[in-house]
């Protein structure tokens, strides 16, 4: 049995890849780029391709028993124009998934999928805490993408396929910053962080090896054809996420609440001039506490998180500060007559 990782060697397929390899497993990462000092290769086999594009799958041997994490997807970020959102997200999260399970399901006999999608199929929180029949109403090109690509899943359940859908909160963990960069930097120059809202609202993160281990105890199960929520059990609130971050980094920043509307009302003015600083998708929805259920996780697969937002969101922190010191050390010295 090979276990078998579109978008394996970003920040989900490298944790899950190393889990596996640990366990004496058989591991082929699909992707489009290859870091070669990944602590995953050469023990995992690679293979360079884009899975919108069904030649490249010809070259793939994929057996009946051999399961497949479909991981592959483009990010909120860097910010794209906001013309440009739609076909490049459509393209890269519905079609590529299109792809996959025509191929699967024409040329070989493999029906076990674990898919990542997101909790921003949801949109604006109608009941709280959400739970996995929320209503899906995307406000964005991003969500709305995941959740046809979902609605696929579905149907390609009825003809056979077990498909595992998992919906996260925001996914951190050392080496990814995504939006967070912004929010250290501020920290780190003792600059106001402004907040969209007062900030009582809860926000909640799941790390990514509890990501991994997710997608482990699904296989195991057998990969049921059902959607389940990763995230922390007990979120604290945005203020009091920021406060301990303010402390942790010793910074005089100071935490400044806004009314929503107008904040909401100046990003969407300043995207619409082409002058992005946070997705819609972000900023929309940023004053609202949008908290995943996840006990379906922990009833049916036995999964629960091993991290608290607090203490994930802190060693993102100081693995951001890491990265800053390495940096300056890599750095060539330079000629002492230019000093």
């Amino acid at each position: 049995m090979k276990h078998i990782i579109t978008g394996g060697n970003g920040f989900l397929g490298t944790e899950l890849a190393k889990r596996l390899l640990a366990k004496g497993e058989q591991v082929l990462i699909i992707d489009i780029e290859k870091t070669e000092e990944s602590p995953i290769y050469p023990d995992a086999e690679f293979i360079h391709m884009d899975i919108r594009f069904r030649e490249g799958w010809k070259r793939i041997d994929i057996d009946k028993d051999d399961i497949i994490y479909h991981f592959a997807a483009k990010l909120l970020m860097p910010i794209l124009p906001r013309k440009e959102r739609t076909e490049y997200f459509w393209s890269h999260l519905y079609d590529g998934t299109e792809v996959l399970l025509e191929h699967l399901e024409k040329n070989t006999e493999c029906r076990k999928i674990v898919y990542y999608t997101t909790d921003m199929v949801y949109g604006h929180t109608v009941f709280h805490p959400r739970k996995e029949d929320h209503p899906r109403e995307p406000v964005g090109p991003y969500g709305e993408a995941k959740y046809k690509s979902e609605l696929l899943c579905e149907d390609y359940r009825k003809r056979g396929f077990n498909i595992t859908i998992f919906r996260p909160r925001l996914i951190i963990g050392e080496g990814r910053l995504g939006i967070l960069e912004s929010l250290f930097k501020l920290v780190d120059r003792n600059l106001p962080v402004p907040m969209i809202g007062n900030g009582k609202n809860f926000y909640q993160f799941v790390s990514v090896g509890d990501c991994a281990e997710s997608c482990i105890k699904a296989v195991e199960k057998g990969c049921p054809n059902e959607e389940y929520h990763v995230g922390s059990p007990n979120p604290p609130t945005v203020r009091e996420l920021l406060t301990s971050l303010i402390n942790e980094a010793n910074s005089k920043s100071i935490l400044i609440p806004t009314w929503a509307p107008a904040v909401k009302f100046t990003l969407d003015l300043l995207d619409r001039a082409g002058i992005p600083l946070m997705d819609p998708e972000q900023y929309l929805i940023a004053d609202e506490t949008c908290v995943l259920d996840v006990s379906k996780s922990k009833e049916e697969l036995g999964w629960e998180s091993t991290e608290g937002d607090t203490e994930m969101l802190i060693e993102a922190y100081r693995s951001y500060r890491r990265m800053l010191e390495e940096k300056k050390t890599s750095l060539p010295k330079r000629d002492s007559q230019f000093a």
